[in-house]
């Protein structure tokens, strides 16, 4: 059966997305295009290309402190990372492969910041149109292509089926990674796994961290005190007054996973109305609490997972 498959956003949880593409494999469907946003981009660029084997191979041995070595800070950037070096790993797995050239068509969908508008790369450089699709806000600094800014696709098209529509195909498969999590969302903060706990509590310190200066990078504690001559603790939250009725902010909460949730919260709501306007015949759902942003390190447990949540949707889907 031929299969078009529109692959969704949500950073390492894009894992599962080679699970699914291994599935349908498995039993014999021929995937005729693909579309992408951020992870999905990644991912589907290099399945596109025929190279998708050599970056699960590479993906499959990285530990932790792998992933610290291929996050580059960008302390003087619009964001905490440059991108730039994971990029260049995958870039060199792709050998210069051009999108007009791949034997299974291929886009990549990224966010115009500019014009507030999506851009949809069918053209060019696939590393390009992958890099511009993982810019996700605050995380991986913005681009600029053509002139124009770009960040993550997934702020405007979380799961690209539309640019599906007119392929030549028998079913189209989607790929959410924006499902509900298992957990109250009430319960407090991100769930974490403890693996990542160390690596999560180090981004979320560089978000914390003040007014990054020419000389030297100061506290935002100290950067108040200093300008309004105000004692430093000046920034602690008082005690609930009588005019409010607050409760206690869940324990551990840091401002990766306000971020982070916020995201989240966005990128499902969108991807509920894009999918009710373009519906595909099978989705393949995964909920937002299966792995962190960052859980890059978790390849082999994360497309095992996607093998068995694609094996049930396509038992269900009669594939």
């Amino acid at each position: 059966m031929r299969i078009a498959l529109a692959l969704g956003s949500g950073g390492a949880r894009g894992y599962t997305h080679i699970g699914v593409i291994d599935e349908i494999h498995e039993r014999g469907h021929e995937i005729v295009a693909i579309s992408g946003t951020s992870m999905g981009s990644v991912i589907g660029g290099l399945e596109a290309a025929g190279r998708l084997d050599v970056f699960t191979d590479w993906v499959t041995t990285l530990r932790q402190t792998d992933v610290w070595r291929l996050l580059d800070p960008a302390f003087t950037g619009p964001g905490v990372f440059w991108g730039q070096r994971v990029m260049e790993r995958v870039a060199d797995i792709l050998e210069g492969a051009r999108i007009e050239d791949l034997p299974i068509p291929y886009t990549a969908v990224a966010t115009d910041l500019t014009n507030s508008r999506e851009v949809w790369f069918q053209r060019g450089s696939v590393a390009t149109a992958m890099r511009a699709s993982i810019g996700i806000p605050s995380v991986f600094t913005p681009v600029v292509v053509g002139g124009r800014l770009l960040a993550d696709g997934g702020i405007l098209n979380p799961v690209p089926v539309d640019t599906l529509l007119g392929i030549d195909a028998d079913r189209t498969i989607a790929v959410s990674l924006s499902g509900r999590r298992a957990g109250d969302a009430s319960a407090g903060p991100v769930t974490e796994s403890a693996d990542s706990e160390g690596l999560l509590g180090e981004i979320s310190t560089l978000w914390r961290r003040g007014v990054l200066e020419s000389e030297r990078v100061r506290t935002l504690r100290e950067w108040w005190a200093e300008r309004f001559d105000e004692p430093a603790d000046a920034l602690e939250p008082a005690a609930s007054g009588k005019d409010f009725d607050f409760g206690e902010l869940p324990k551990g909460l840091r401002t990766s996973d306000v971020v982070s949730r916020s995201l989240e919260t966005a990128e499902a709501l969108i991807t509920r109305f894009r999918m009710a306007a373009s519906r595909p015949d099978v989705l393949v759902e995964f909920p937002q609490d299966i792995a962190s942003t960052f859980d890059f390190h978790r390849a082999s447990e994360l497309i095992a997972q996607g093998r068995a949540k694609a094996s049930e949707a396509l038992d269900a889907a009669g594939l």
